[in-house]
């Protein structure tokens, strides 16, 4: 049946997919499942009670809150009305709630739980900002979203009527939601998707991922994130059933619970699970570990369908059996698919994982473009390890004069919220979105992404250093937990390092070394003679000029809690420059 607003999609799963798993999460140690039918039913009666309480098209509604089933009951509620989502991070500081609330205009909002409640309740105390403030657990002196409910299922048959006139009168033009993006810098800006935007990359994601009625797909971004909320819709237009992990530690206990057939992750996620994995292969005996390590390294090198030879198939079919089937039994035995984006994804990890027989499909994009712009497939001549892939249908990619990828297709905003000249300045002449990131089309078609824009930077000599590039060479050493590379106008390219702290939990029985915090651990003679020569060792990969000249270590773990990165696990590069301004001029002392 033909979907053009998401809305659409509560027809197609009562037409095609009417199944008691629909939309689960994890509540009090138990999973919760709702059917096709209560799907239905909830997201009408909110979208009744709505109507009834006098929200009307065009009115914002904004979300805090975790991945669970009723984000989609008010999702389709919202839209059938043609009410704005406003789905925010839950992970944002008060300041920021604060200015979204109040830039958006938003007249209602909806919080799921007492935590969340507790952050934003000094916001919620101005009396400037809206009075519809809703939640779905049950708080002590909140207003319940079950109220609305209950008003829409005691509505007349007039409103449900008018309903009906309402939902025929929404285009795929009308705005569906405003997505303010985390930003690395500055104010979040507000990103107007319409109906046709979000439609038109969830259908031709569902083709690529070719998920069936019978998988069961672990949702593990969150689903204010566009990348999470593309893989929310294109799941249910193939009709699997979708699980929401309980949060990013339960993401291997949930997957021994479900067995996914598939999930969605960004690059950071990966480098967890392989981190873990990689632990267990050194906490391994005699020959087990020689075997796990020539698997991995043997994997490093994989690329799909025989390329490689048939005694690399061979060596590879022993490593499957021996090593790779283990990885997969640890993600449950089934995961075959992989959703990745948001930042760079390093090579050898996609690598590994498809060697693996767990598919990594690459993908780029923006929240302006709904994400996707290019993505990996999984047939023969249409993925290429280490790129990002080909333009998703209906999208076109040229590279500018200077290597700015742009783009133009339906999947690219309108513009950016109340910021008419911000928009202008992103669309050139002919209608091509400028995404300030910098890449190259190799002579397959695939492009390959090298860094943002504004992220490079010249060094006195006048050479260009690409960070991100840089980066991820020296996020493969197990040594390193998160790295940002400086030196913008200075002779040389440095580093601030966050170390992987658990790597050097052993180092007090092997090393003999004593230490009792890593403010004490970063400053050992010892630790900062192993970085030295990982550095060296790192830097032979470089060009001479890209090379880090000098490093310093911090004691912090960087996350999105204390700043460093942003909800959606990317550097804040002006806020650790400003954090650590002491450690950056004590390395560039004149």
């Amino acid at each position: 049946m033909n979907v053009s607003r998401t809305f659409d999609l509560l027809d197609r799963y009562k037409e095609l997919y009417v199944k008691d798993d629909a939309l689960c999460f994890k509540q009090n140690g138990i999973w919760t499942k709702f059917s096709t039918r209560q799907y239905i039913e909830y997201s009408y009666n909110f979208c009744y009670g709505l109507y009834e309480s006098g929200l009307r098209k065009g009115d914002k509604i904004i979300s805090v809150s975790s991945n669970r089933p009723e984000w989609n009951f008010i999702d389709m509620g919202m839209s059938m009305i043609g009410v704005v989502h406003v789905p925010v991070f839950t992970s944002l500081s008060t300041t920021e709630y604060e200015y979204i609330i109040k830039e958006s205009g938003a007249k209602m909002i909806i919080i799921s739980d007492r935590k969340l409640h507790r952050i934003l309740s000094p916001v919620l105390s101005d009396s400037s900002l809206p009075a519809g403030v809703f939640t779905f657990d049950d708080i002590p002196g909140a207003k319940s979203w079950l109220e609305i409910i209950d008003k829409g299922k005691n509505c007349t048959g007039m409103t449900k009527s008018e309903i009906e006139k309402v939902k025929k009168e929404i285009t795929p033009d009308d705005i569906a939601t405003l997505i303010y993006t985390s930003g690395t810098t500055g104010k979040p800006k507000g990103v107007m998707l319409c109906q046709r935007n979000l439609v038109s990359n969830f259908i031709s994601a569902a083709s690529v991922f070719n998920l069936k009625p019978s998988d069961k797909y672990l949702s593990i971004l969150p689903l204010c994130h566009v990348g999470g909320r593309l893989g929310n819709y294109q799941t249910q237009y193939s009709g699997s059933s979708i699980y929401y992990a309980e949060n990013m530690g339960t993401i291997a206990a949930n997957m021994k619970e479900i067995k996914p057939d598939g999930f969605d992750a960004v690059p950071r996620v990966l480098e967890k699970f392989y981190e873990v994995i990689i632990s267990k292969g050194k906490n391994l005996k005699g020959i087990k570990k020689v075997l796990f390590f020539w698997a991995v390294n043997l994997g490093q090198k994989y690329n799909p369908f025989g390329v490689n030879g048939l005694v690399y198939e061979i060596k590879h079919k022993i490593a499957d059996k021996l090593v790779f089937s283990k990885w997969r039994q640890a993600l449950g035995g089934n995961v075959r698919i992989v959703g990745c984006g948001g930042a760079s994804l390093q090579a050898r990890l996609e690598r590994v994982f498809w060697a693996a027989g767990i598919k990594i499909i690459n993908m780029y994009g923006l929240t302006e473009t709904s994400p996707i712009i290019t993505i990996n497939r999984t047939e023969k001549g249409r993925v290429k390890l280490g790129s990002v892939g080909l333009p998703i249908e209906g999208v076109e990619v040229k590279i500018a004069g200077d290597g700015e990828i742009l783009c133009k297709g339906p999947n690219v905003m309108p513009g950016y919220y109340n910021s008419p000249g911000l928009t202008e300045s992103v669309f050139d002449s002919g209608g091509w979105f400028h995404t300030g990131d910098i890449g190259h089309i190799d002579e397959g078609g695939f492009l390959m992404v090298t860094d943002r824009k504004k992220e490079i930077f010249k060094l006195s000599n006048g050479k260009f250093i690409a960070p991100q590039v840089i980066e991820n060479i020296f996020k493969e050493s197990p040594l390193i937990d998160q790295i940002m590379v400086i030196g913008e106008h200075e002779k040389f390219a440095s580093a601030l390092i966050s170390p992987n702290f658990k790597y050097f939990d052993d180092w007090k029985e092997t090393k003999k070394v004593s230490f009792s915090s890593t403010e004490e651990l970063i400053h050992l003679p010892e630790v900062l003679s192993v970085f030295s020569s990982e550095i060296i060792r790192l830097n032979k990969r470089l060009s001479s000029y890209e090379g880090i000249s000098r490093f310093r270590l911090v004691k912090d773990v960087w996350s999105p809690e204390t700043g460093e990165l942003s909800p959606t696990l990317k550097l804040r590069r002006h806020y650790v420059q400003e954090k650590y301004k002491v450690f950056v001029e004590q390395i560039y002392i004149k």
